[in-house]
């Protein structure tokens, strides 16, 4: 019996392809975990909610493009809307958890999670949403080595790499990016400065929701838009801010876009790797159990190097 082997011409273009779904996944993450990461970094805050205000987005991008015809508008919809229901439990809810410990913000933010997921499901119905990709983002592209590849997820890529520039250049050189650095390091001391610290706990959660939000609205044209879709992107924003480490911008980019790859690679490509040792049943369960962990093995090696995280501060 010949022993399998990879064939190099089909390979490259699959592997080409994979490193681009994995790039994408990686920047939806980062709009994720950019917005979590600012919220722990300055508020000292365990946001669980987090995942319900990426589903809000998604669901207002889907009501508003389904009612109006436009997707652009359902954009604009989903950034306006998890940016006021951002601010608005941040508050009522989210300001009087400051002083407590965080088994106190679990527990609240885990409670705002089963009220966002009912008040959800009583607004929209227990129904999946489906929002359309615009017509000029509706037809593949073609690459080199003759790949096909959605025009849509290209775009995906392309402004989840746009917000980072913009949030590098809203942290590193503007006055806002000043304050929320400093409240990072010393928050009693801006305090002291003259700087109203609600005002800007206020402003920094918002600018998290909205990009949560957005993350939604533009994965909801990839899959569909439900109640919970939140919770299990939430996991893996946890797992890239402790890849990136707490409270870096730049930390959370490196770090979504290597689990993003090490997702989306290792569910390929692990399998068809022990097919060279192994029976093709038993090589498929093993390879995607592993790849299932792969991710989390990627953040016990970084913990394990730095405990810190790629580019969190040193205690």
């Amino acid at each position: 019996m010949p022993r399998p082997h990879f064939d190099c011409n089909m390979t490259l273009p699959l592997l080409i392809e994979q490193v681009l779904n994995g790039l994408q996944a990686g920047v939806m993450l980062f709009l994720m975990a950019a917005g979590l990461t600012l919220i722990f970094g300055v508020m000292g805050l365990i946001n669980l909610a987090h995942g319900s205000l990426y589903m809000i987005g998604a669901f207002f991008a889907a009501a508003v493009a389904a009612w109006s015809g436009s997707f652009l508008l359902g954009l604009v919809a989903a950034l306006a809307g998890a940016a006021f229901a951002g601010a608005l439990i941040e508050r009522v809810v989210i300001r009087r958890l400051y002083g407590r410990d965080h088994l106190d913000q679990v527990l609240a933010t885990f409670a705002l999670i089963l009220i966002f997921s009912e008040g959800t499901r009583w607004l929209f119905g227990s129904f999946p949403l489906y929002l359309d990709a615009p017509d000029a983002l509706s037809k593949p592209i073609a690459l080199p080595f003759g790949i096909l590849y959605p025009a849509y997820r290209l775009a995906i890529i392309g402004v989840g790499l746009a917000v980072a520039l913009g949030l590098f250049w809203l942290i590193g050189r503007t006055r806002l990016g000043i304050r929320i650095r400093a409240g990072e390091n010393d928050r009693e001391m801006i305090a002291a400065l003259g700087v109203d610290i609600d005002r800007l706990y206020t402003m920094v959660f918002a600018l998290g929701a909205a990009l949560a939000g957005l993350a939604g609205a533009l994965v909801g044209a990839i899959q569909s838009v439900q109640v919970g879709m939140g919770e299990p992107v939430l996991i893996l924003a946890f797992v890239v801010i402790v890849i990136g480490g707490i409270g870096s911008i730049k930390g959370a980019l490196i770090g979504a876009l290597l689990v993003g790859l090490t997702d989306t690679l290792g569910g390929v490509f692990l399998p068809q790797l022990f097919k060279l040792f192994m029976e093709p049943a038993a090589a498929t369960q093993t390879g995607a159990s592993l790849a299932s962990m792969a991710i989390y093995i990627l953040m016990a090696l970084v913990l394990i190097w730095r405990p810190t995280g790629l580019f969190g501060a040193r205690a």
